[in-house]
């Protein structure tokens, strides 16, 4: 008996314990039963939405602030994120102990960087940079001479890097040293490649950077928005918080945005009008076709009652809708792209810098592919490629020297004068 009791009591208080382990798991598993899908009923996720929210208000305020500061301002933003976004790719690929022992590796990438950076601006910028200097001015010889040589610059620059990286190269590093390379020069592909369209757009007038830049903001707004307090269906495995209920109420709602965004921002002349120089100035010019309103009738299927049977729209509204179904369709791609990527390497984030939202990169993924399609676009669809008065008055102040320049207005003012007689 004395035995029976004794082993009795010590095997009391574990099968109390078993009993609680086996009502927890019960409780538990009810509680996954009885859990919605939505992200709306999870409260821990409050605080991050609240977050979030924060953030997008200071970036938009930023944004905002930034393009109504003009031209200059904006490219001055993209050269900051673009050094930003290569700063968080350069850090994918570190490793402290080889970086010891090679203590020029960090230099070098940054030096191929700056130099793919006077490249690309350098033929982006050098006729509106020769627009801005007067003839009479010491600055104007300087920088002719600068944009004649410009390629030869960046090609002996280039040189010196590409020697500095021979010359360091050590044993055992090999791998890791021309993989750091390969990685420097993907990112100089990724960044400049796509963000060069970018500058591109600023300077054939804001509007083709900002309404591009908008439908972006506003897509990935409301794909949270809806994916938050309705989202139950997965969209794709690589992006698990992604849903089709936040994809198709982000498409709607972007496609209707860039209707109306058009409408609005195409009333501005300085949101409209080129740039050919780099001063600060508010633009005013002549309305090109595009932003001038017309009178569209409506068809006739919309019903009786509706009070309008006509309406005013501005031409570029209809390439808005191809802007804001590109937008919301295929431009979400850039970020499952990122998405990939980043469990490749096994990360949340690129960086930290945004609270709530990660690291710059993690918010132009989908920025840097519509840019490069409101280039393409523009300049296939909408910008007449003929030869006009200001690009061969761009030519001649750019490539003739001011002894040349004065020739040609002799020999040009003769040759009309001859035609006249």
């Amino acid at each position: 008996m004395e035995e029976e009791n004794v082993t009795s009591s010590p095997s009391t208080p574990v099968h109390r314990l078993r009993h609680r382990r086996r009502s927890n798991e019960v409780v538990m598993d009810g509680d996954r039963v009885n859990a919605s899908p939505l992200l709306v009923n999870d409260r821990n996720k409050y605080k991050s939405f609240m977050v979030r929210t924060y953030s997008t208000l200071w970036m938009i305020g930023g944004f905002v602030l930034v393009v109504y500061m003009g031209h200059l301002y904006i490219t001055a933003m993209v050269v900051v994120i673009q050094i930003f976004m290569a700063k968080e790719l350069f850090n994918l690929l570190r490793k402290a102990p080889e970086d010891k022992c090679l203590p020029w590796i960090k230099q070098l990438n940054w030096h191929f960087f700056f130099t793919a950076m006077l490249f690309v601006y350098g033929r982006i910028l050098s006729q509106r940079l020769a627009n801005t200097m007067t003839a009479d001015q010491f600055f104007y010889r300087l920088v002719t001479g600068l944009i004649k040589y410009h390629m030869a610059i960046c090609y002996l620059l280039y040189i010196i890097g590409f020697m500095w990286f021979i010359l360091t190269l050590k044993k055992k590093m090999y791998k890791y040293q021309f993989g750091q390379y390969a990685w420097t020069h993907m990112i100089l592909i990724v960044v400049f490649t796509q963000s060069s369209f970018t500058v591109a757009n600023i300077f054939e007038g804001i509007f083709w950077f900002l309404l591009p830049a908008s439908l972006i903001i506003i897509n990935d707004i409301f794909a949270y928005i809806f994916g938050f307090f309705f989202g139950r269906t997965p969209l794709i495995k690589l992006s698990p918080k992604k849903t089709w209920e936040g994809f198709i109420g982000a498409s709607v709602t972007t496609i209707i945005s860039a209707f109306v965004l058009a409408n609005i921002l195409g009333r501005y002349p300085w949101l409209t009008c080129p740039r050919q120089d780099l001063s600060t100035g508010w633009l005013q010019c002549d309305a090109d076709p595009l932003f001038k309103p017309e009178p569209f009738a409506l068809p006739a299927w919309i019903p009786e009652w509706f009070p309008w049977k006509e309406m005013t729209v501005l031409p570029v509204q209809w390439h808005a809708l191809c802007l804001g179904l590109f937008a919301s369709i295929i431009a979400p791609f850039g970020g499952f792209f990122a998405s990939g990527f980043k469990r490749a390497f096994k990360i949340k984030d690129f960086g930290d810098s945004i609270p709530g939202h990660g690291g710059i990169t993690d918010r132009m993924d989908c920025q840097m592919v519509m840019a490069v399609f409101a280039y393409i676009y523009l300049q296939s669809f909408i910008v007449s490629q003929s030869v006009s008065v200001d690009k061969i008055l761009d030519q001649v102040l750019t490539n003739l020297t001011f002894e040349e320049q004065q020739a040609l207005f002799v020999k040009l003012g003769q040759m009309l004068k001859d035609k006249l007689s």
